[in-house]
C-alpha cells in the first residue's frame, strides 16, 4: 500500500494524548481518517475538534474490557475500511524492582500491555484481512534490554515476541507488524518532564514513515532512541 486512499481508517490507542495523539495529526496530515480510542473521552474530544469530524472519531474504551474492544473495533470499520492498527496504549510501574513493585500495579499493568493489547488485535485482524491491513506495535528499548527488576520491561519483552510471531500471521495473507522500540519519550507517561528524550512527534514520524511504504515493503521493527 502507498499512499492511503482518503477513506482508509487507522485505529489508534492511547489516542488521547502523546504518541497516539502526535500520530493521529501526522496521520491525518497524510490523508488517514483516524479512529481515536483511549478513556479521557474529554481529550479525545477535543481531538476530534482540532483534526475535523469528517477525518477523526472518538472512541471511549477501556482496552482491558473485552465488550468494549470489540465495540470499538466495529466502530472503527463503520467509519471506512480499516486498514491500520496502532496499538499504542500502555502503563508503567508505580514502583521500582521486583521487591518493592507494587503487585496490583503490575496486575493492571499486565492487563493493559499484554492483554489489552492483545485483544485489540484480535478483534482487528479479520477486518485487516479484507484490507491486507496493518498493524503497529509500540513496544519498547526497555523490552530490548535488561533493566534491573523491570516488570514493565518485561511486558515490552512479550511485545517484542508477539510481534514476530503476529508477523508471521499476517505474512500469509500479505499482512504486515511492525514493532516500533522506542527509547525515553518526553510525555505524560512520565510525571517529570524529559527534556533530553524524544518528542511525541519523533515516534509519529517513523509510524507515518512505516505506513507510507509500498505493499510489497514491511518496516519490521523501528528503533528510535535520543541522541
Amino acid at each position: 500500500m502507498s499512499a492511503p486512499a482518503s477513506d482508509r481508517v487507522l485505529l489508534i490507542t492511547g489516542a488521547s494524548s502523546g504518541i497516539g495523539a502526535a500520530t493521529a495529526r501526522a496521520a491525518v496530515a497524510d490523508g488517514w481518517k483516524v479512529a481515536l480510542a483511549a478513556r479521557s473521552t474529554d481529550k479525545l474530544s477535543a481531538l476530534v475538534d482540532e483534526l475535523g469530524a469528517e477525518r477523526a472519531m472518538a472512541l471511549a474504551c477501556d482496552v482491558t474490557n473485552e465488550a468494549q474492544v470489540a465495540r470499538m473495533v466495529q466502530a472503527a470499520a463503520d467509519f471506512g475500511p480499516l486498514a491500520a492498527v496502532f496499538a499504542n496504549a500502555g502503563l508503567g510501574s508505580t514502583r521500582a524492582g521486583v521487591e518493592d513493585g507494587d503487585l496490583d500495579n503490575w496486575r493492571t499493568m499486565l492487563d493493559v500491555n499484554i492483554w489489552g493489547l492483545l485483544t485489540v488485535v484480535h478483534h482487528a485482524l479479520p477486518h485487516l484481512r479484507e484490507t491486507r491491513g496493518h498493524v503497529i506495535l509500540t513496544g519498547s528499548n526497555a523490552g530490548r534490554r535488561p533493566i534491573k527488576g523491570s516488570i514493565y520491561g518485561a511486558t515490552k519483552w512479550f511485545v517484542n515476541g508477539f510481534s514476530q510471531n503476529l508477523s508471521a500471521e499476517m505474512t500469509e495473507w500479505g499482512g504486515r507488524c511492525t514493532l516500533l522500540t522506542p527509547g525515553m519519550v518526553d510525555t505524560p507517561f512520565f510525571e517529570s518532564p524529559k527534556p533530553d528524550a524524544l518528542r511525541a512527534e519523533d515516534v509519529a514520524r517513523a509510524v507515518a514513515f512505516a505506513l507510507a511504504q509500498p505493499s510489497h515493503v514491511n518496516m519490521d521493527e523501528m528503533r528510535v532512541t535520543p541522541v
